[in-house]
C-alpha cells in the first residue's frame, strides 16, 4: 500500500508515490503548464524520466493525468488504485486554526477555503487539487499538510506584529511563516546527524531557493522565522524584496501613480535579486556575472549574504546558544561560494567552516557536515524531502498516531 502526496500550484501539480514499508519513493514527477497550452507531465522512476504532453484544462484533467500515468504504461507503479493507502496533500496556509496536519472532512475544506483569503495565489490552486482528488478517489482517506502548521509554536513575542491589536483579532494579521514541512524536515535529520535528541538543540534552519526563509529551532520548536503574514517579508529572494521599509511603496505608489495591483506584482515579482541585478534572479547566473565584473550582480550577492548572515545571529541571540546553522533548499545544498561568505566571520561563535568539506557539498544528494572536525557550532548541508514529510504525516493522521506523545518521523 502506497501514499501519493500531491503540491498543487497554479499551473502545475507536482506528486510522488512513497512506499511505507520500504521507506523510498517509488516515482515522483510534475505536470507543467496546467489550464495552459502545452501541457507536459515528467515522471521519473528508477532513475529514468518519461515525457508526455496533452491539453490539460483544469486540476481535475492534471490529477486524473497523474493517476492515469502511476497505473498505465512504461511508469505504472501501482497495478491499480485499490493499492493506493493515503493521499497527502500540501496546503501553503493553515492560519492559526491548524497546527498539525488534519484529515479532510467537508467542515475541514471549509475551513481552508475561509482562509484562502491570507493565501489567494496558493491556497485556491491546494483546494482545487483535493477537489479533484477526492471525485478520482472518493474512498481513499486524504490529509492536508500544513506549511503554516510547524510554525504555530512561536511565542507571541514573535508573531504579533507592532500594529493595531485589534487587526489581529479581527483580521488575524500576524506572523505565520512559511516553509514549514522543510524546516521541520531538516531539523530532524540535523539531530540525527549530531547524534543528539533534537530536544536539546539549537539551530537556525535556512531553506535558500528562489523563495528563502530562516527559522530558529529550539528543542524542535519554530520560536521564530523570517517570513511573515505572507511570504514577501524577511530575506532577499529571488523576485521578493523581503523585508524593506513599509513607507516605501506607499510613496512609489504615490509618486509613479501605481495601483496596489500593480505595486503587489512590483515586490513579488520584479524585486528581490532580479530588481537588483535587472537581468537575474538565479544565483548561478548572478555568481558568473558577478564573477565577470558586473557591479549589482556583486551587490545583489553581498545584500543576500549580509541578510543570511544577520538572521544566524539574531537568532543565535533569541535562542542564547547556538549548536548549528543547517543549509537546505536550491541554492543552501548547491551553493558553496554563498554559504562559505554566510559562514565567513562567525568564528566568535564558535563556528569554523572547512573549506574542502563545503567546496566538495554540491548536488543535493547527500548530507554533509561542512564545519571544522574541532568546530563548537556545526554547519550542515541536509537536502530538504518535503515530500517525505506529507507522507509520514499523512500516515500518522490515518493511523491515529499523531495523538501519542511519542510519535517519531522515521527519519528523526
Amino acid at each position: 500500500m502506497s501514499v501519493l502526496t500531491l503540491n498543487c500550484g497554479s499551473s502545475s501539480v507536482k506528486y510522488s508515490l512513497y512506499h511505507p514499508e520500504s521507506a523510498s519513493f517509488l516515482c515522483r514527477g510534475i505536470v507543467e503548464r496546467v489550464a495552459q497550452q502545452g501541457a507536459v507531465l515528467k515522471h521519473r522512476q528508477g532513475g529514468q524520466e518519461t515525457r508526455a504532453e496533452r491539453p490539460c484544462p483544469d486540476h481535475g484533467a492534471a490529477v486524473a493525468w497523474v493517476l492515469e500515468t502511476l497505473t498505465q504504461g512504461e511508469g505504472a507503479a501501482l497495478v491499480d488504485l485499490s493499492a493506493l493507502r493515503a493521499v497527502g496533500h500540501r496546503v501553503v496556509h493553515g492560519g492559526e486554526r491548524f497546527a498539525r496536519s488534519a484529515r479532510i472532512s467537508p467542515e475541514m475544506l471549509a475551513a481552508v477555503e475561509e482562509l484562502s483569503s491570507l493565501a489567494p495565489l496558493h491556497n485556491p490552486p491546494n483546494l482545487a487539487g483535493i477537489r479533484a482528488a477526492l471525485s478520482l478517489l472518493p474512498g481513499v482517506p486524504q490529509v492536508a499538510v500544513f506549511d503554516t502548521a510547524f510554525h504555530q509554536s512561536l511565542p507571541p513575542e514573535a508573531y504579533v506584529y507592532p500594529l493595531p491589536y485589534d487587526w489581529y483579532q479581527r483580521l488575524h494579521i500576524r506572523r505565520y511563516g512559511f516553509h514549514g514541512t522543510s524546516h521541520l524536515y531538516v531539523a530532524h535529520r540535523a539531530a540525527a546527524l549530531l547524534g543528539r535528541p533534537l530536544s536539546a538543540l539549537r539551530l537556525v534552519t535556512l531553506h535558500i531557493g528562489n523563495g528563502a526563509s530562516a527559522a530558529a529551532v529550539q528543542a524542535g520548536e519554530s520560536v521564530d522565522t523570517t517570513m511573515g503574514f505572507t511570504p514577501l517579508e524577511g530575506l532577499v529572494m529571488g523576485t521578493r524584496c523581503g523585508s524593506i521599509d513599509p513607507a516605501v511603496p506607499l510613496y512609489v505608489m504615490e509618486r509613479e501613480k501605481l495601483s496596489p495591483e500593480a505595486m503587489d506584482r512590483i515586490l513579488n515579482k520584479n524585486s528581490g535579486l532580479l530588481g537588483i541585478t535587472g537581468q537575474f534572479s538565479d544565483r548561478r547566473d548572478i555568481e558568473k556575472a558577478a564573477a565577470a565584473g558586473d557591479e549589482r550582480c556583486r551587490l545583489a550577492l553581498d545584500i543576500e549574504i549580509h541578510n543570511l548572515k544577520k538572521a544566524i545571529g539574531a537568532y543565535a541571540a533569541i535562542m542564547e546558544g547556538l549548536d548549528a546553522v543547517v543549509f537546505t533548499a536550491g541554492v543552501g545544498e548547491n551553493a558553496p561560494a554563498i554559504r562559505e561568505r554566510v559562514l565567513r566571520g562567525l568564528e566568535f561563535l564558535g563556528l569554523e567552516i572547512d573549506r574542502a568539506r563545503n567546496a566538495e557539498a554540491v548536488g543535493g544528494e547527500f548530507e554533509a557536515d561542512i564545519s571544522r572536525q574541532d568546530s563548537l557550532v556545526k554547519a550542515l548541508v541536509i537536502p530538504t524531502n518535503e515530500e517525505l514529510v506529507i507522507a509520514e504525516d499523512t500516515l500518522a493522521i490515518i493511523e491515529e498516531r499523531f495523538d501519542r506523545q511519542d510519535f517519531k518521523y522515521s527519519f528523526s
